[in-house]
């Protein structure tokens, strides 16, 4: 497992879940949000005997994570896990969409990727080992209207998790993406009780995915028992892309 640990968009849902579980098997992780999270790292610590700090971070801007990730390297004394989680949605039909609605969502989801990335890498490969892992989704492999820009940087997020795969293969980082399907956050919980039935029906073992249940998938790639593992995409969505 890796021992130091990084995991943007932390602050709640999948990403929390991934900072406690990744934090449960022995790593100090440190927990990126946009405003920071002291509490949960607080708990995180205290729950699990490691150390976690937090830092504020804009995961779109590049000076923003280039100020947060030397702290984050800094406090952890290097880096052997990265995990990109941080993601937002901005759903409508492409007639409607809003300019900054598409921009938002391709910053959020998909430059923060690469800005988080490269980040890390003069740190892992000097190390010549590390671990990437990219939240990705369903609707990036098949997806429904009136998600034009979450699909399009969810499919964005696939397609660089294999190009990085290629490229730092040969310094030991593995680099991989999970795809999370529905999974009961609170972007799900605002769907209406009908709707939220609707696709649970849909679903192969018949309900919602839970953000552990991405974690430990996290957790997994992460550690040595994925060593010979990367440029794949595992899908977390109770069989739905079956």
């Amino acid at each position: 497992m890796p021992t130091k640990s990084i995991v943007t968009g932390a602050s709640r849902g999948i990403g929390l879940a991934i900072a406690r579980e990744l934090a449960a098997r022995g790593s100090d992780v440190v927990l990126i949000s946009r405003g920071g999270c002291p509490e949960q790292a607080e708990a995180i610590a205290k729950e699990f005997g490691v150390k976690t700090f937090t830092f504020a971070c804009d995961v779109s801007n590049s000076d923003s994570v280039k100020d947060a990730f030397k702290q984050a390297i800094d406090a952890l004394g290097g880096v052997d896990c990265l995990v990109n989680n941080a993601g937002i949605t901005r759903d409508g039909l492409v007639l409607r969409m809003k300019d900054e609605d598409f921009d938002n969502v391709i910053a959020t989801d998909l430059r923060s990727t690469f800005l988080c990335t490269r980040a890390v890498l003069r740190t892992m490969m000097g190390a010549r080992k590390g671990s990437i892992v990219n939240i990705a989704s369903l609707n990036g492999i098949r997806t429904q209207a009136g998600q034009a820009n979450y699909a399009a940087a969810k499919a964005g997020v696939i397609g660089m998790t294999k190009s990085n795969s290629m490229e730092f293969g040969s310094r030991g980082i593995t680099v991989n993406a999970v795809a999370p399907g529905f999974i009961d956050t609170d972007m799900t919980a605002a769907m209406s009780e009908e709707t939220r039935a609707k696709y649970a029906a849909q679903i192969p073992l018949g309900r919602l995915g839970q953000p552990e249940d991405v974690a430990k998938a996290v957790a997994f790639l992460a550690s040595d028992d994925a060593k010979y593992i990367t440029g794949q995409v595992i899908g977390v969505d109770g069989g739905l892309n079956a």
